[in-house]
């Protein structure tokens, strides 16, 4: 691990403190990926979740909907904007990260009140035209459709391998196969974890990954928009 990185402070009440600083600064002035993973699984990932917690509560952000989605969605991001935190910006990293985690929820307030607004609205309509006791739920069929889901999505993936891609979108969908088909050896399954994982696996840094996966949700997008349309079989 860097020398960077100072003695624990004995003071509980301070989170972030200068050794969490340093450690972000030397993640950012690395490109070794065992020493990026390093850092961040001792350092980063845990002041993250402890700021992005406060910020949460300390702004009211609370009243969102799916806050806990919310709240492990924000950290995943941060981990996704690290390298570009610039240290010589004349701005401490709690500083930046802090702006940019409020900033992040203040537009996730201003996009929910959009989505609020048109549900009302398309509620308003739907209770015109469908009656609540219309409405059935077979469990069997949901469960039938989700394994018939993931069938059809496999056989997608596997027709992506064969396309023209990037190199690093190839290492991509291999690393994507890797833990759908082991789930169970991955020892924390979420979504943190995931990009991590996914950089060992590939050896790619954050930045590829994310605009490989970039890629790769907009060809995920379009195969579930033709499985809710009925046009897969």
């Amino acid at each position: 691990m860097s020398k960077q990185i100072i003695k624990r402070t004995a003071n509980p009440n301070v989170y972030f403190t200068q050794e969490h600083e340093n450690a972000i600064v030397a993640y950012t002035a690395t490109s070794d990926n065992k020493e990026r993973t390093s850092l961040y699984i001792a350092f980063i990932e845990p002041v993250f979740s402890e700021m992005v917690n406060k910020i949460v509560f300390t702004y009211k952000f609370t009243t969102l909907p799916n806050i806990d989605e919310l709240r492990s969605e924000c950290k995943i991001w941060l981990t996704t904007i690290l390298e570009k935190y610039n240290p010589n910006s004349g701005s401490k990293a709690f500083s930046y990260f802090s702006v940019v985690t409020k900033n992040w929820f203040i537009h996730k307030i201003k996009k929910n009140a959009e989505q609020t607004r048109r549900e009302v609205e398309l509620d308003d309509t739907t209770k015109k035209i469908v009656h609540p006791s219309l409405i059935v739920v077979n469990p069997y069929l949901e469960s039938r459709d989700q394994e018939d889901f993931w069938d059809k999505f496999w056989i997608e993936l596997e027709s992506w391998s064969k396309i023209d891609l990037t190199p690093n979108e190839h290492k991509i969908i291999e690393a994507i196969k890797i833990i759908l088909k082991e789930p169970d050896a991955i020892e924390i399954f979420n979504k943190k974890a995931v990009y991590l994982y996914l950089r060992e696996i590939t050896g790619l840094n954050t930045k590829q990954i994310v605009n490989s996966l970039n890629k790769l949700r907009r060809r995920y997008k379009d195969f579930k928009n033709d499985w809710d349309s009925g046009d897969i079989k």
